[in-house]
């Protein structure tokens, strides 16, 4: 983390950002271990996204995600952060039935250590969106391409391309924008939209825009961690820069591990005790004890 900025991320911090030379950076995590990374290296905004129904539980789509998923991962990064805005997502059908559905669901996600949940959707949920901010529970919208429109969009497809105002269409996606705004998100996620339409709708909204796959446009970023990390093998889609190509670099290792397990060279004598050896390692501490 910046020595210089070692300031907690706040709401009105992100909202300060709103067309700020630096830019606002965000990344998924959902266990402890890599949300200790990400705040230790500076991520503005970490997201318990709703996308480890894909990359935690393998399933095809964020549909099958529930709320009480949700939390446990939340909990699980909430001990790690420090620095970080803590994000959590709302899952399918947590948040659509009602607007008291919403804030009971929200609620839950602050308890297990959120500073903020986000939601997908536009007009139609502008009213739920107001009435979680009411209870000030802070909110970040996701318009454009959402992931659980899944079904109704096809598939994961680019969105805003034509006029109209239908579902999808350009003239749809910057209404959603405006009246996510008067709602009172302190920030939107615009995702899978064209560079042009991503600009339009950073210059309208007094926001914060957050881009996936819409361009540099926006008020700052968000990835999937384990996309940039290279984590996942054979995928990587336009909008995503692997950074680092982690998933080779552990399959090589527990490559080699297997290999020094079965020729009998791990463990080695330096790896062993012995009955004269101490169970303390040179600063006096257990060895068995992880400081972190």
């Amino acid at each position: 983390m910046n020595n210089n900025s070692p300031e907690r991320v706040t709401v009105p911090s992100i909202l300060a950002r709103k067309s700020s030379a630096n830019k606002i950076s965000a990344l998924t995590a959902y266990d402890y271990t890599l949300a200790l990374l990400l705040d230790q290296a500076g991520v503005d905004i970490i997201l318990v996204g709703d996308s480890l129904g894909t990359i935690v539980q393998g399933h095809p789509t964020t549909l099958p995600v529930e709320l009480s998923h949700s939390i446990y991962h939340t909990e699980c990064v909430a001990r790690a952060v420090k620095h970080s805005l803590l994000v959590a997502d709302l899952p399918f059908l947590s948040y659509q039935v009602s607007p008291e559905q919403a804030i009971e669901s929200a609620g839950k996600l602050i308890k297990a250590g959120a500073s903020a949940v986000k939601l997908e959707g536009g007009i139609h949920m502008a009213e739920t969106v107001n009435r979680i901010v009411e209870v000030d529970i802070p909110v970040i919208g996701h318009i454009g391409l959402t992931p659980q429109s899944f079904h109704r969009m096809g598939g994961n497809k680019i969105q805003g391309r034509r006029s109209g105002s239908g579902p999808g269409s350009k003239d749809q996606i910057i209404a959603d924008a405006v009246a996510l705004e008067e709602a009172g998100v302190f920030s939107i996620v615009v995702e899978g939209v064209p560079k042009e339409l991503a600009a339009e709708i950073t210059k309208i909204v007094s926001v914060p825009t957050i881009g996936i796959g819409a361009s540099n446009e926006c008020d700052g970023q968000i990835l999937v961690a384990h996309d940039m990390l290279g984590l996942l093998p054979n995928f990587s889609p336009r909008f995503v820069k692997r950074y680092a190509e982690l998933g080779e670099a552990i399959k090589t290792a527990i490559g080699n591990y297997v290999k020094d397990v079965a020729n009998g060279t791990f463990p080695a004598s330096e790896h062993m005790f012995s009955s004269a050896q101490s169970d303390k390692a040179p600063n006096g501490k257990s060895q068995f004890i992880r400081v972190n």
